[in-house]
């Protein structure tokens, strides 16, 4: 290295030690905040000519956008070859969108990286489990745990902050796109980066040894020059695939914090809103436990595939940030999927009520090359603005004059969805011969929604948080769904958090395995036993499930359920079509609170119900009533409904009120047309 970038180097692994908790928003009052609404586009100008951007920045300012997200994915753009930064192009574009009002979040586009940082440094190319090097096909097949590449982020990133600190379009930044896509490697030097890992967190190898269960069939390592690294396609037993995932979220959330300590001292005044992937299949990472430490906004990619899926993707983002959430990348069409009209707009509404403030569409224009040619944009291959200009054109217009009644809504949930990273991945590993993918059924993920579907559709705010590392006390009630891997942290919170008298509510499933992976050797749920009363070891299998909670008969398709031995808890439920009417739903007194468990999975139609009796017995009031597909929320007094189906809705309401958006007005009931929006005042 030259001196000059080794100097870089210091002054960006100098940062590092220095790196915090993230920013608290209020002492930022230049921060987007109340009274503020953002809609806009992703803008990769990279191949545009300076006509074309002139013609896409008039679009922009015609349809009313304020904001763009520009940067991602261009790394050799700024950086073609190594240390030859040209930044004059960007720095034109910029000038444009500052002229005509558009702000920018300026995204620091660390993934992909360069061709010719791979030819330079061979240790960034992925190696693949077999041991192939894989060429940088396509995007994010980038080895961000080398040395080499972390030194060349640093500096780029040093570079691109410095160079646009000051200037006046830039209202965020953004890290790596989609940072949680990307693949796992397997040279050698990844296998001794994973060793030192398990030296930090282990210490000696008789500790690893037991906290792998190496003594089962004959897997014993005598040194940690035996550990290889677990293949995340299978086989191998789950607590080193546990590991493995742990190891590569802790390189990519490592990658984070270093670029969020490279804002901290280029741009402090500039809040990091990254468009971030923690839930991608290739990798993922353990979102949840760590994104204050290189969040200010949550913001993610929102393309849902149905309401309430949509609406717990972005939540999960969130977690318990006072921020609003933002749509860095927004549903407009796709890949193969030109679009339909009117459902941009419904999801922006839908994304306004859970308490969103910026929707970036995805994308401006729609690729003539590359990967993405069939992924449609809001301007046409030919350059011809579409329908879906105008429809973002419609939404930012509304939005405008939505923000100066309560908008951005701000949110504070009495009910907290506990989701773990390490259940995530625990309660699936891989296979083909473990037998915990048997035994766990239907997937987490579909019973975390499974617990989320019903509050949601109660309306009802609600928070998405990792319980061992967020506070449980602002929240009247816990739902524990499915919760596999019962670490020490989250048992003590959940622990405490009963005893001082809140109300948790847990499903079979939980708390099998500790933070190793490995079946509890005592009372299950493992280290809560006593907090819920009982103890649970068998399962069988059932078809469907009925029981009775007060009046209200109950039945549903489940996949099992569990028997459950009460010691100290009541029984305020039994099966009624097993054969031993073995107890469905217990309450156990612990302390000054409740602890609830129920013995099968978390599905919404047998935890609805058990939801809708905990409201009374937690405190909490449902939102407003709507019909099926409806949801709404009460803003300053105000109640926005959102109709997310393709018919028409009636909402009965009180007397004569008026609707904001449609400027209409409505006696006793409100109409709503298929996937429009009304704030009714």
């Amino acid at each position: 290295m030259t001196l000059r970038r080794v100097a870089l180097f210091l002054i960006v692994t100098g940062i590092l030690s220095s790196v915090s908790m993230g920013q608290d928003a209020s002492a930022h009052p230049n921060w987007p905040g109340p009274g503020q609404l953002f809609v806009g586009t992703c803008y990769q100008p990279i191949d545009r000519s300076p006509e074309q951007v002139d013609r896409d920045i008039a679009i922009m300012k015609h349809a009313g956008f304020n904001v763009a997200r520009m940067g991602d994915l261009s790394w050799d753009s700024f950086e073609p070859s190594q240390g030859k930064f040209e930044f004059e192009w960007f720095d034109r574009i910029m000038d444009k969108m500052q002229a005509n009002g558009i702000r920018v979040i300026l995204d620091v586009p660390g993934l992909p990286a360069p061709v010719w940082l791979h030819r330079m440094y061979p240790g960034a190319d992925v190696v693949s489990q077999n041991g192939a090097r894989l060429p940088p096909a396509e995007r994010y097949m980038d080895d961000i745990s080398d040395p080499d590449y972390v030194r060349e982020v640093g500096i780029f990133a040093d570079e691109l902050t410095k160079r646009y600190a000051h200037h006046p379009a830039v209202i965020a930044l953004g890290y790596d796109n989609e940072i949680g896509n990307g693949a796992m490697s397997y040279s050698e030097s990844d296998r001794r980066r994973f060793i030192a890992w398990l030296k930090k967190k282990y210490g000696t190898i008789e500790e690893l040894n037991k906290a792998w269960a190496a003594q089962r069939w004959s897997r014993r390592l005598n040194s940690f020059e035996d550990v290889d690294l677990p293949l995340a396609d299978g086989p191998g037993p789950s607590e080193r695939y546990l590991d493995l995932h742990r190891y590569w979220s802790d390189v990519t959330v490592a990658r984070l914090q270093e670029l969020d300590a490279i804002r901290r001292r280029n741009m402090p005044d500039v809040p990091s809103i990254s468009n971030l992937w923690d839930t991608a299949p290739r990798r993922g990472f353990d979102y949840l436990a760590t994104y204050k430490s290189y969040v200010s906004y949550g913001a993610e990619g929102f393309y849902p595939g149905d309401p309430v899926g949509g609406a717990l993707g972005a939540l999960m983002t969130k977690g318990d940030l006072v921020t609003p959430i933002w749509f860095n990348e927004f549903t407009a069409g796709g890949g193969g999927y030109y679009g339909t009209p009117g459902r941009s707009r419904m999801y922006a509404y839908l994304g306004l009520m859970m308490g969103s403030q910026g929707t970036l569409a995805w994308t401006f224009n729609s690729h003539l090359g590359g990967e993405e040619q069939a992924l449609f944009g809001l301007v046409d291959h030919d350059g011809t603005p579409s329908w879906k200009v105008d429809e973002f054109a419609r939404i930012a217009s509304e939005f405008k004059q939505l923000a100066k009644f309560g908008f951005p809504r701000s949110t504070r949930p009495e009910v907290a969805i506990a989701y773990s990273f390490d259940s995530f991945i625990d309660s699936n590993p891989n296979g083909p011969s473990n037998t915990t993918r048997q035994y766990f059924k239907p997937s987490y993920t579909e019973q975390v929604q499974g617990a989320f579907e019903p509050l949601f559709r109660a309306n009802i705010d609600t928070a998405i948080i990792n319980i061992g590392h967020d506070s449980l006390s602002p929240y009247k009630l816990v739902v524990v769904p499915a919760d596999y891997v019962m670490d020490a942290a989250s048992a003590t919170a959940l622990r405490a958090y009963v005893s001082s008298g809140g109300t948790v509510l847990m499903t079979a499933f939980s708390a099998k395995v500790d933070e190793h992976g490995q079946w509890f050797d005592t009372p299950l749920p493992g280290r809560l036993s006593d907090v819920f009363g009982l103890k649970t070891n068998a399962f069988y299998d059932a078809a469907t499930l009925s029981y009775q909670l007060g009046a209200a008969p109950i039945e549903t398709k489940v996949h099992r359920y569990e028997v459950l031995e009460p010691s100290t808890a009541t029984v305020i439920a039994r099966f009624t079509n097993t054969a031993d009417h073995s107890p469905a739903v217990t309450l156990n007194k612990f302390g000054k609170g409740n602890a609830i468990y129920l013995a099968t999975e978390s599905s919404p139609s047998v935890i609805g119900p058990l939801l809708n009796y905990l409201y009374g017995l937690a405190g909490i009031q449902p939102g407003p009533r709507t019909p099926e597909g409806v949801f709404a929320r009460v803003v300053d007094g105000r109640t926005l409904y959102v109709n997310t189906t393709g018919e028409a809705k009636r909402i009965p309401i009180q007397g004569v009120k008026k609707g904001i958006i449609s400027n209409r007005e409505f006696d006793e009931t409100v109409v709503l047309g298929p996937m429009e929006a009304d704030l009714i005042q």
